[in-house]
């Protein structure tokens, strides 16, 4: 895909900002057309694809069809990271921007079982795994576009503006939906007024199309192609990224992988889980509890890029350990909270969760990006991030729902984010052993690294 250099006015200070922000605009819209999914799983999905005597059925049907797009994000991770390490960051966002964008305007056109039967839910889950496919082809170029651009020192920083699209996509799809819910009755609410808020995916184009003419590819991917080209005429070889990291560095993608799970559960038990749960066995209104989400969403506005900007001066590691921890101490405590019915309770329950994600999330662009090199590191960070969506936030929703029905109690949820945590927790500590051996033995004597660039 065709490279447009920067205008000729645009120092590089401005061009940098205007990479970093295209980047955060692309995770901001990419995750709002993945998130309203998430909130409909829990509203209305179940009654329009998946009719059913029983309500926990339906609900855990149309959660099912939530964790299909997880299942599929590896996938775009591997198809994106293989073409983006050969090809170029720009042309895998703009691609990844555009399928979502399609995708995610057709569930809001499509039939429901009543009708076109059967094939409803089956379109359904075809594009719900469109959306894995195309968010797992996002994150890597978005979170490379921002850190490959960023100054000296101040990676995290920048990686964190990409992160940001998390809270930017929850908050605005809770918005547009209490908004649909607000001015809608709540027949025409199930009957079409819920399709609304996926009408938005068409913007998506639009921003892939700015992305394609007006962004330059990254320096780091440039210089990494050239020299990667002149290797591959002295040996005569074509370069494969994945078949790279699948050979040399699989035990880095996994426990990368591991140290993230506990982080993407928690968030989607959080946005998603417990608006089921809250509505559905403790009677609370879905306005309200939408409106929690969103007041506790804003909270992350802050606390992503402070986090992200104290790992540029402490480490990755110190700081991505406090919010695991945290969350390994809090999991019982907020349930607890949740299960009293106040609406204050709740928010308190969910405040604190969120502050502790938002100290592991702030850093963890900069973090994965900062554990591969630049021929492979879109394939690398993608993997990992997108094993982690699998293993963690896929699964998270229905399992959430299975521990509830099979143990009557929600601690055993709270006991599920607990071992995630302490698999996070382990993983990180390998990962720094790692990193601690790789500087000791490319350096004799012992020198400080930069407290940015450390792992």
């Amino acid at each position: 895909m065709k490279n447009t250099p920067p205008s000729p006015a645009d120092s590089p200070t401005t061009h940098r900002r205007k990479v970093a922000s295209a980047a955060a605009a692309a995770s901001a819209v990419e995750w709002y057309d993945y998130f309203i999914f998430g909130i409909a799983a829990a509203l209305v999905l179940g009654d329009e694809f998946f009719p059913s005597s029983s309500p926990v059925a339906g609900v855990l049907a149309a959660f099912a069809t939530f964790a299909v797009g997880f299942l599929a994000r590896p996938l775009g991770g591997i198809v994106a990271g293989q073409l983006g390490d050969k090809r170029g960051r720009k042309p895998m966002l703009v691609l990844a921007l555009t399928v979502m964008g399609l995708a995610t305007t057709a569930i809001g056109l499509l039939p429901g079982y009543d009708t076109i039967g059967v094939a409803a839910p089956i379109l359904l889950v075809a594009l719900r795994v469109l959306q894995g496919v195309a968010v797992g082809a996002q994150w890597g170029g978005a979170m490379l576009m921002a850190t490959e651009y960023a100054p000296e020192g101040r990676r995290g920083l920048y990686g964190s503006l990409v992160q940001l699209g998390v809270p930017i996509g929850v908050v605005t799809s809770n918005v547009v939906f209490l908004v649909v819910e607000s001015t809608t009755s709540g027949s025409a609410f199930a009957a079409w007024g819920w399709r609304i808020p996926f009408g938005v995916g068409l913007l998506v184009l639009v921003l892939a199309w700015y992305i394609h003419t007006r962004v330059e590819e990254t320096p780091e991917f440039r210089a990494a192609e050239r020299a990667l080209a002149e290797q591959e005429k002295q040996t005569d070889a074509a370069r494969s990224p994945l078949r790279e990291v699948l050979r040399h560095h699989l035990g880095t993608v996994l426990l990368a992988a591991a140290s993230f799970a506990v982080n993407t559960a928690t968030f989607y038990i959080v946005i998603t889980g417990v608006l089921d749960y809250t509505t559905r066995e403790l009677g609370m209104e879905h306005g309200a509890v939408l409106t929690v989400s969103l007041l506790v969403s804003l909270t992350q506005f802050v606390l992503i890029p402070a986090a992200a900007a104290l790992s540029d001066r402490v480490g990755r590691v110190r700081v991505y350990t406090v919010g695991a921890a945290g969350l390994l101490m809090w999991a019982i405590p907020m349930f607890l909270l949740i299960d009293t019915g106040s609406l204050w309770w709740l928010a308190v329950g969910t405040f604190v969760t969120s502050c502790f994600l938002s100290i592991m999330y702030g850093p963890q662009a900069a973090l994965f990006a900062e554990l591969f090199t630049a021929e492979m590191r879109y394939t690398g960070a993608s993997l990992g991030y997108q094993i982690a969506a699998v293993i963690g936030g896929g699964l998270a929703p229905f399992l959430m729902v299975l521990l509830l029905e099979a143990t009557g109690t929600s601690l055993a949820v709270g006991g599920y984010i607990m071992a995630l945590s302490v698999l996070s927790l382990a993983s990180i500590a390998v990962l720094s052993r790692r990193a601690r051996a790789r500087t000791a033995a490319a350096s004799p004597e012992p020198a400080a690294a930069a407290p940015g660039e450390r792992v």
